[in-house]
């Protein structure tokens, strides 16, 4: 494996994606350690960083791109070992099922979409918005249950797995825009018409604001009412550090639109992931 290849696969940047899964798993409250790591290494060491690589090889980015700040070239290898990484999470995804597999071929093809010419929902802002917010927060909360427990498919669809299925939805669509919003001058280059871009810096952080607002309160409502108001208040405390980072950093846009960059982008990533890892550790170890 060439190191521009390593680091285009982009490994740490699976922490980011995280929390939906540390949110699966503290509903399902699994007693299977072994199938709860099975499903842990296949995810964040397999699938997301085949997806990442897959999809850097296509974009072919010259500016930085989400966890690599000066990406380097992208070479043959780069795809080949997306393909391995893909196929050794499809193989292992048999320990649990086969339906688990196919979960895992159906959120891998969703994301080559993203970026493959053919398709390319890169360049449909409403469709490729839609896709990465169902498929990293809806889809992979259902396929984490799913794998972590020994259920049915059909159970998947009971209201008690679909309506945090749908919060997780919620906060990606929210936050998705913002990690799009330093790289506005190299999409429309390429023709690539992300939603971020179509909204506008300014409106992307609106847009953000409202979306966590909106999923902030769905957040509470489901803690206090299925688990306990303190549960809600715990959320809401934990996700304040987001909420204030957030605001200071926009305070810098409106004065200075080129502070709509690449590094504070991964610096409210960086607190929204870690806030909201603490936070379904610290709910996973308490319901």
């Amino acid at each position: 494996m060439k190191k521009s290849t390593f680091l285009h696969l982009r490994f740490p940047f699976s922490f980011y994606l995280l929390p939906v899964f540390l949110f699966g798993v503290a509903v399902a409250q699994p007693e299977n350690w072994m199938r709860l790591g099975l499903v842990f290494f296949v995810l964040h060491f397999l699938l997301y960083p085949a997806s990442n690589g897959y999809n850097s090889y296509f974009d072919k980015d010259e500016e930085s791109i989400g966890g690599l700040e000066h990406p380097p070239a992208t070479t043959k290898n780069l795809y080949r070992w997306a393909l391995i990484l893909d196929s050794a999470a499809l193989l292992l995804g048999l320990l649990v099922d086969w339906k688990f597999s196919a979960m895992l071929l159906i959120y891998g093809l969703a994301s080559k979409a993203y970026s493959h010419p053919i398709v390319r929902l890169k360049r449909r802002p409403i469709l490729g918005w839609l896709a990465v917010g169902v498929f990293q927060g809806y889809f992979t909360f259902l396929m984490t249950v799913y794998g972590v427990l020994d259920i049915t498919i059909a159970s998947l669809f009971e209201w008690s797995w679909q309506s945090p299925a749908l919060l997780s939805s919620l906060l990606l669509l929210g936050s998705y825009p913002m990690t799009q919003i330093y790289q506005h001058d190299e999409d429309m280059r390429r023709g690539d018409i992300t939603l971020s871009l179509t909204l506008g810096v300014r409106g992307t952080f609106y847009f953000t604001g409202l979306f966590f607002l909106v999923s902030s309160v769905g957040f509470f409502l489901y803690f206090k009412e299925t688990f306990s108001i303190q549960i809600g208040l715990l959320f809401v405390a934990l996700l304040s550090p987001v909420c204030l980072y957030f605001s200071y950093w926009f305070v810098k846009v409106r004065k200075d639109i080129y502070q709509a960059d690449f590094r504070h982008t991964m610096r409210l990533n960086l607190v929204s992931a870690l806030m909201l890892n603490l936070f379904f550790v610290i709910f996973a170890l308490n319901i």
